[in-house]
């Protein structure tokens, strides 16, 4: 099938990089998995043979009939749409998804800050994305939305040739585990945060001084998140 460039379609067909990405997300029998763009079901085949529940979230249209027919009589469940435009249905679920670069940083968003957080996220994300989020010291406003719910993890690289068609860049498999709001006291302190953190980082070359008018000589990359969490409680 011809591939969207619009829709950012890369399809994996790696059987061991697929079984990473499951691996990852450590799923095991009657697991319910969200899964994000799952294209010619290549991921979702894995996941249904670990005995999960999958419900696939696909915007291409020509991809629906396929995904119903190829997992017939299986415990699956395609839904046509927008997956920024989803609302978790589950109480308890995992976020998995090789996902277009255009929109990660909007599903992070959708589902670390969703009513209804999943437990786990996997992503196949750019590589670079990754390393920011999880590798790198300095503090972004990605990373710190990241790691202000859950715990991220470089887990893999994945090379720009095991993609179909294959990208300009490499992927990562990324990992963020252990999903919740724990170091929010509360909404206020929730908003506080993020209204902090993204001031700063609009001028993210000033020191904090100059931003947020407290005494620090630092910029916005050297906050560690305890202390972000703690100015937002000032």
């Amino acid at each position: 099938m011809h591939k969207k460039k619009s829709l950012g379609q890369h399809f994996l067909n790696n059987k061991d990089l697929l079984g990473a990405v499951v691996d990852a997300a450590t799923i095991t029998k009657r697991d319910t998995v969200v899964e994000i763009g799952p294209g010619e079901g290549t991921l979702t085949e894995v996941l249904l043979e670990r005995g999960a529940k999958v419900v696939a979230l696909e915007k291409d249209t020509r991809l629906i009939e396929l995904l119903k027919n190829k997992f017939k009589g299986q415990d699956f469940k395609v839904i046509e749409g927008d997956a920024l435009e989803y609302e978790p249905e589950f109480k308890k679920y995992k976020v998995v998804g090789n996902v277009p670069y255009y929109i990660t940083g909007g599903l992070f968003k959708k589902f670390l800050t969703s009513k209804q957080q999943p437990s786990t996220l996997v992503f196949l994300v750019q590589k670079e994305v990754a390393e920011r989020i999880a590798r790198e010291k300095k503090e972004s406003i990605l990373s710190l939305s990241v790691k202000a719910y859950g715990t991220p993890k470089y887990i893999k690289t994945v090379p720009a040739g095991a993609f179909v068609p294959p990208p300009k860049v490499d992927s990562a498999i990324l990992l963020v585990s252990e999903i919740s709001r724990k170091h929010f006291k509360n909404k206020a302190h929730e908003e506080k945060f993020f209204e902090l953190v993204k001031k700063a980082f609009g001028s993210k070359r000033k020191m904090l001084r100059s931003t947020l008018g407290i005494d620090s000589s630092k910029r916005p990359e050297d906050l560690t998140l305890p202390e972000w969490l703690d100015l937002a409680s000032l």
